[in-house]
């Protein structure tokens, strides 16, 4: 009988959405070995180390082709390791092939002194090793930056300038200059937007801040005439913006060190290592006085955000308005409901799209916190299933980011989640309080040993950030994975709280002006405070979108509008609520173990 050879062995298994990186690898590790690098740290983020970044900077991504927000690889020459956070476990797992580890993230510091044992050192490349092997990586955007028009702006950037120049003053370790590393920090700054990362206004840059002098390094061909005239870019004075080129950076800053008794403020968070190893015996702070200045919102910022989202409310409601239509015909899909979101935001004024990645997720796929749907993930909405929509707009007087949950059928108990939303509808009521946030948030899941793995809440900016340290959002949730995922989401603005003997304690004030589902809500098990609450909030969002909605001449949507603000208890009762007064971690942790 002639000799057969056997069979060759069956390739690996990848799953269907994970990306084949072998001669990825097998390029960066000769790249590696050419320049004796023995292990290379890819962050997940940019030269900013900013949260969302452009497509030309994915370089983790482009590694190993996991596409989570948050996360740092490391190569070797035998081992490739990724470290991300719970919120992106199970879709790291998905998108990452057999070449890679999943663990969990450290920072360079913490690098830094588990190397030092093996006498190994964490130095910076001049050029980025990535971006050797990357042969199709896409150029920087050649859009020009804008400036803000003057009719939202509350502090010219002169008068931010000084702000942050009268703190350095008053520092008492005297800092000379202050080194702006993070896209929101110059933008703010100088009150100007770009169109460089994807779904923030942001744009290349760094600002030296010096008492006398203000350096800009950005990409000067896209400095049009009109913003060099508004930065005072002709001239050397103090209050004149010098613009140099982006990538002259670390040159200027290490030139600038050189001098006799400067020290520079940085702020930690947001510098990346090749600039921190030159001034990290300077001054340093977690963040830096811009970032801290910004959070503070003034009145016109607090104003134009209510404004947006008086409009964004329009267009979410234009969503479930329509997804309660057509649901029922089992045609739509979760990136249909997407796509129908964002044109309804593209119509309101002001809009320049998105400010995330929407979050349309049904069924199982809701239980994955930061799900967006895929062609090969979309699933098809049904009465059967909850539904998750978290999403947000750009405007250009404001930033907004809001999820509802809600269900077109009727609900089981399992669907009802043995009435598990209203433990959610409950804390939200309470965290409204303002009292304890994390605490109160997590308690009830806490007691019965349940999680959720993102944070209870983050801030959003006046066309800026969706998530930054400022105004911010409450976002409790629950999920339980391969079934479903619930979770709320609205922005509130802190404000003076109205008490007896006038003490000067604060409270939140809800910015959302979207109903929630009334199929979810079991109001008999809700306290009199709560149902309170939920109405005073309806009453608020009728006073605010009915003139919306009929300047827009959107008969329809008031309608629906009106069907779903009505009252939820008839009496009337105190206009005060005490968060004391709330019964709700009895009440949500009675529920949980229900539907446990």
């Amino acid at each position: 009988t002639p000799f057969s050879p056997p069979p060759p062995p069956p390739p690996f298994y990848l799953p269907p959405t994970a990306v084949n990186t072998t001669q990825r690898l097998r390029a960066l590790r000769e790249t590696m070995s050419s320049l004796n690098v023995s292990a290379y740290i890819i962050p997940g983020t940019d030269a900013h180390l900013s949260e969302y970044i452009a497509q030309r900077d994915a370089r983790m991504a482009f590694m190993t082709g996991f596409t989570g927000s948050a996360g740092t690889a490391v190569v070797t020459q035998n081992k490739a390791v990724l470290w991300t956070d719970s919120r992106y476990w199970v879709q790291a797992e998905r998108q990452m092939d057999c070449n890679w580890e999943l663990k969990r993230d450290e920072t360079y510091e913490a690098y830094s002194r588990n190397l030092a044992p093996a006498n190994m050192v964490l130095k910076s490349l001049p050029d980025n090793l990535v971006d050797t092997v990357w042969k199709d990586r896409p150029p920087v955007p050649s859009d020009v930056l804008i400036r803000l028009p003057d009719r939202i702006i509350g502090r010219t950037w002169q008068m931010k300038v000084e702000h942050i120049r009268s703190q350095m003053r008053d520092n008492p370790y005297k800092p000379t200059a202050v080194l702006l590393s993070a896209l929101d920090e110059t933008a703010w700054l100088f009150n100007l937007r770009g169109n460089d990362i994807p779904y923030n206004p942001f744009f290349y840059s760094y600002t030296l801040l010096t008492l006398d002098e203000i350096w800009l390094f950005v990409h000067k061909d896209r400095v049009t005439k009109e913003i060099k005239d508004y930065l005072n870019g002709s001239c050397f004075q103090a209050n004149c913006v010098q613009l140099i080129e982006y990538n002259q950076v670390r040159k200027m800053l290490s030139d600038y060190l050189t001098r006799p008794g400067v020290k520079v403020w940085i702020g930690t968070e947001y510098t990346n290592y090749a600039l921190y190893e030159l001034i990290e015996k300077s001054l340093t702070s977690d963040y830096s006085p811009v970032l801290t200045s910004k959070a503070v919102k003034d009145k016109t910022e607090q104003r134009i955000l209510r404004e947006a989202h008086m409009r964004d409310a329009v267009a979410v409601i234009q969503l479930l308005m329509w997804l309660e239509k057509v649901v029922p015909e089992g045609k739509e899909t979760e990136m249909t409901a997407a796509k129908f979101v964002n044109e309804c935001r593209s119509k309101q004024k002001e809009n320049r799209g998105p400010s995330f990645e929407t979050i349309s997720a049904s069924g199982p796929n809701a239980a994955l916190a930061h799900y967006s749907p895929s062609n090969e993930t979309s699933r098809k909405l049904t009465v059967k299933e909850m539904y998750l929509v978290d999403s947000g707009g750009q405007y250009l007087d404001g930033t907004t980011d809001i999820t509802r949950t809600v269900h077109w059928g009727t609900p089981t108990d399992m669907q009802k989640a043995q009435r598990m939303f209203d433990t959610w509808s409950c804390k939200h009521v309470c965290l409204s309080t303002g009292i304890n946030m994390e605490m109160l948030g997590r308690r009830a899941l806490w007691e019965v040993g349940l999680n959720y793995g993102h944070g209870t809440g983050h801030g959003v900016g006046n066309y800026f950030g969706v998530h930054e340290c400022t105004v911010f959002l409450l976002e409790p949730g629950y999920y339980k994975e391969n079934d479903f995922g619930i979770r709320i989401e609205d922005v509130v603005v802190t404000v003076p709280a109205p008490t007896k003997y006038g003490h000067n304690y604060l409270t939140f004030e809800t910015v959302s002006l979207v109903p929630y589902d009334k199929k979810l809500i079991d109001t008999s098990l809700m306290s009199p405070q709560q149902l309170q609450w939920l109405d005073l909030y309806y009453q608020t969002i009728r006073r605010l979108l009915v003139p919306e909605l009929d300047r827009q001449g959107l008969t329809e949507e008031k309608e629906w509008m009106l069907r779903n603000t009505e009252p939820l208890q008839r009496s009337t009762a105190s206009a005060a609520m005490s968060s004391f007064s709330l019964t709700f971690t009895a009440l949500a942790t009675a529920l949980i173990h229900d539907f446990i």
